[in-house]
């Protein structure tokens, strides 16, 4: 059987090997291609709250892989298939919970997604597809997101030609995997090519695409329904088919071959009487017996030239059946010429189309999205996430996450007419939001620090001590005894000397005298106000900031010189740190608060 592989580019290529290793005869031909779609940082935000994420197939994996998203370490990840759970594994390095039955309708029935009232889920697929999973999650009160990553498309606007190639290499046998593939290979085709193409076997991954199938009014009988998308369960299914085809074959009747048939014509020759021979007699007898040894030595020829006849019968027998397989090799590679040129001109058709394809996928895209969104609105959904908004505002004091979760809501709204109101109120707070400065907290806390780094080199406002005046000591004592009421008198003005000591200096003192006891007080006293206005700083006390700013001027500007380098860049730092805009909690006023509350009754 001659095998057509549909899959995308780049998915078949097991399944082939698998079939032509069994016997089979394959041919890739790949009818839609992938598009990863770009996808903005606001549809990607409920990734990072989300309480539970759902794979829709292993595409929807590798195209959110390359968003380099960032995703919430303690959601749980769900997969509808095996393969696609392997592919989560290996992109995320996270085990996602796979139903016995790989589709939307088994997943579905897992128990953990039984009870998701008022849970973040985020479903993670492609443009277009089923609603069905979107669907029961909302009724099950879910607060869901869609995050549409990738989309299909037909690689080929003229399925014709793919008619035209296919008859031409006989296929008997199509795999198709998606709804999509089947719109992409009838759509656009004349009756002649769909009744040849509604003879061939056609291999299924699911009961929907048999459905589908049927809608096309293939017959019954010429849909094969495999246990899943992976190439083992298509595998599985096409051998099976093939093996039953084979023993039907064998238990047809052979037909009677054809035996020749010859007829054995005897005659007896009448028995004359013994007569006397003349010489005429013998004469006419030597000459039969030379005409018979001419004709049993033609015979005898004629035998040995059927015999070599029949060997050289035999050799050339055996020659054509070589040409044959040289042929049917020589058959084969023009068929995989065939195909490579085919490939080779749809990809360079494709090249330049592209860029006239892609405003036009693009609004395809909005139609699409538009039409799956044929369920209501949840009220519950929206107060949620107005609530969401208000408790980063007012509890987190998070602007920019408060921002995020009404950027959110706004996208969800879009989809649903009626909430335009609510929309303009959304605008509105975002612009607030959005206009309010953060305080640039580690900027002015790594400023302070370094000013107190430097307050040791700064020199103090202070000037030396004259030298003491040496004067004549008056009451020295005199050697004379003579003299002994003079040096009585100085003895008694010595000894009040000694409890009172006037010294007198030449120049004027005009600035205090610090010790270096209190010089360092001073230093330290000044490193002790930088210390608390960081503290402040990080605990967001804007008065206790500006007081210890302020009170660390003052001692700068009062204790040390104001033309060294080191004090002049200490008091420019601190002005500037002193006309900071602290406001660590502006007032904010959500508009869209009581727009909601409307809305909602």
């Amino acid at each position: 059987m001659h095998i057509l592989i549909t899959r995308p580019e780049g998915k078949g290529t097991e399944l082939a090997l698998e079939l032509q290793q069994a016997g089979y005869q394959t041919t890739l031909c790949p009818v839609l291609t992938l598009d990863y779609l770009t996808v903005n940082s606001s549809e990607l935000a409920p990734l990072e709250n989300a309480d539970k994420i759902i794979f829709i197939s292993q595409d929807a994996v590798h195209a959110l892989l390359k968003l380099t998203p960032t995703i919430n370490k303690a959601a749980q990840l769900y997969a509808v298939g095996q393969q696609t759970a392997d592919a989560v594994y290996e992109a995320f390095g996270r085990r996602a919970a796979v139903p016995k039955q790989h589709d939307s309708e088994g997943l579905l029935e897992l128990k953990t997604l039984q009870d998701v009232e008022l849970s973040n889920i985020v479903l993670v697929k492609g443009e277009g597809g089923r609603t069905t999973i979107a669907k029961t999650l909302k009724q099950r009160g879910a607060l869901l997101n869609q995050l549409v990553v990738y989309k299909r498309s037909a690689i080929e606007s003229e399925p014709g030609k793919w008619m035209d190639h296919w008859q031409t290499i006989d296929v008997e046998g199509i795999v198709i995997t998606s709804n999509a593939a089947v719109d992409a290979i009838f759509n656009g085709l004349n009756e002649p090519q769909l009744a040849w193409l509604k003879e061939r076997q056609f291999f299924v991954a699911s009961e929907r695409i048999a459905d589908y199938l049927k809608q096309q009014n293939v017959a019954r009988t010429q849909i094969h329904i495999a246990a899943g998308a992976s190439d083992s369960a298509m595998f599985t299914c096409i051998n099976q088919q093939g093996s039953k085809m084979s023993e039907a074959e064998s238990k047809q009747p052979a037909k009677p071959e054809k035996k020749a048939q010859t007829a054995n014509i005897g005659a007896k020759a009448p028995v004359q009487a013994k007569r006397g021979i003349s010489k005429t007699g013998s004469l006419a007898l030597l000459i039969s017996l030379l005409v018979a040894g001419a004709v049993g030595y033609e015979f005898y020829l004629k035998l040995n030239s059927d015999q070599q006849s029949a060997v050289a019968l035999t050799e050339l027998t055996d020659e054509n059946l070589r040409l044959q397989q040289q042929i049917d090799a020589l058959k084969s590679a023009q068929q995989t010429m065939q195909h490579s040129l085919y490939n080779s001109e749809q990809k360079v058709t494709d090249a330049l189309n592209e860029s006239a394809e892609q405003t036009q996928q693009q609004l395809q895209a909005a139609l699409k999205r538009a039409e799956q969104q044929t369920f209501t609105l949840n009220p519950q959904e929206v107060k949620s996430l107005q609530r969401m908004a208000e408790f980063k505002l007012w509890a987190e004091h998070d602007y920019q996450g408060a921002a995020a979760v009404l950027s959110r809501l706004d996208s969800l709204l879009a989809e649903h007419p009626g909430t335009g109101a609510i929309r303009q109120a959304i605008h509105q707070d975002l612009q607030t939001l959005n206009a309010i400065e953060p305080v640039a907290v580690e900027a002015i806390y790594l400023k302070l620090h370094g000013i107190n780094q430097k307050v040791d080199e700064l020199v103090f406002n202070a000037i030396s001590l004259p030298e003491e005046v040496v004067k004549e000591d008056p009451n020295q004592l005199s050697e004379n005894v003579s003299e002994w009421r003079q040096n009585l008198a100085k003895s008694w003005q010595q000894f009040k000397d000694f409890f009172v000591e006037v010294r007198t200096r030449e120049d004027m003192v005009i600035a205090p005298f610090l010790s270096e006891q209190e010089r360092h007080l001073v230093k330290q006293r000044l490193s002790l106000y930088l210390a608390q206005a960081q503290d402040a700083v990080l605990s967001k006390q804007s008065s206790v900031y500006f007081s210890a700013v302020d009170a660390a001027h003052s001692l700068v500007k009062d204790y040390f010189k104001q033309d060294d380098a080191q004090t002049k860049a200490a008091l420019k730092s601190l002005a500037e740190l002193s006309k900071e805009q602290l406001n660590f909690s502006p007032k904010v006023s959500l508009q869209s608060t009581e727009q909601v509350k409307e809305w909602a009754q």
